[in-house]
């Protein structure tokens, strides 16, 4: 599986894009955690002390917010397309 990385989160992955091997069926938070393995400075970028999605942190799932599908719950599969989008601020 790909997963999109943007902004600052390109930093710290090194590069747009991260190659992950996921199991069917899995969910995206398995995901992200497995993500988080590999980098680990994606755990406070990503979650909040009591291990919930911040805030403006935005996970896409084929072009859909995960808010308006089972949240970190839902589930993937190895052809969906992940993108991971950081709190932006603007000016």
């Amino acid at each position: 599986m790909i997963i999109k990385v943007f902004a600052n989160f390109r930093e710290i992955c090194g590069g747009k894009t991260v190659t992950l091997s996921i199991e069917k069926g899995q969910a995206i938070l398995s995901v992200l955690n497995q993500l988080i393995e590999r980098y680990p400075l994606m755990s406070e970028e990503l979650f909040t002390e009591d291990k919930k999605l911040k805030p403006l942190v935005h996970v896409f799932i084929n072009g859909q917010n995960i808010i308006h599908l089972d949240g970190l719950t839902t589930t993937v599969k190895e052809t969906d397309q992940i993108a991971l989008f950081p709190p932006v601020a603007g000016g």
